[in-house]
């Protein structure tokens, strides 16, 4: 996770590798959105042995050269290899790269995406774009369940410890999650710890209830007895 200030635009971020504190290793693929396409960084990646995988964007000029591979996918409509044809973009990625169009089979939407990665198959490369959607699904869960669109102080330290501390939360509660291959949504499993958060109770009793159920188990205050 790397942070900045607004005026850093992501794709910026993306391109130093100083700031991301680690390096893409060949035969990695990463996914991104089109706010990060630079044809000069992708062709970097390339020329690295990194895979991507981004929608195209609607303004890309370029030509077919050729059909990839025969289309065996009803839900894939394109497969084909381009190359770009303008005179300032195609300088920065002079080879040529892949183009596979793709339908929802639940919406019927129609999507592009382009990608440097010959080898899988059309349908990976959608499955693979459509995985990222996990990281809207992240951005979302936090800002319902952690408050993180309000902080308690406006210092830099403090509004990064709060940050930190609603990652290493997410993190922690992702991960009981799979280990204990709870049954239900990471939000109700929140609201279950949160429930009973200052009471004694074991988590994996909480964890076996539901969340209609835990008023029943709770503990009833002892009061203290005047002598």
């Amino acid at each position: 996770m790397v942070m900045t200030d607004a005026k850093n635009h992501d794709v910026r971020v993306a391109r130093s590798e100083e700031k991301l504190d680690f390096q893409l290793l060949p035969d990695s693929i990463i996914s991104f959105d089109r706010a990060y396409i630079d044809f000069q960084w992708l062709y970097t990646l390339d020329r690295r042995k990194v895979w991507f995988v981004t929608r195209s964007k609607t303004n890309i000029q370029y030509r077919i050269i050729g059909q990839h591979l025969p289309i065996t996918n009803k839900q894939v409509t394109r497969d084909e290899k381009i190359e770009l044809v303008v005179e300032k973009s195609k300088p920065k990625y002079p080879k040529s790269f892949r183009l596979v169009c793709y339908t929802d089979p639940d919406t019927g939407k129609e999507y592009e995406f382009i990608t440097n990665n010959m080898k899988l198959a059309a349908s990976t490369i959608a499955a693979i774009y459509k995985s990222r959607w996990q990281i809207e699904t992240f951005f979302r869960w936090i800002k319902q369940n952690l408050k993180i669109k309000s902080f308690l102080g406006t210092s830099q330290n403090a509004v990064l410890t709060q940050i930190w501390v609603a990652m290493c939360y997410y993190l922690l509660v992702s991960y009981i999650k799979f280990q204990t291959k709870y049954r239900h949504s990471l939000q109700e499993l929140t609201r279950m710890i949160a429930s009973v958060i200052m009471e004694q109770r074991l988590l994996i009793d909480i964890l076996s209830l539901k969340e209609q159920s835990l008023k029943k188990v709770r503990e009833p205050v002892l009061q203290l007895d005047l002598f």
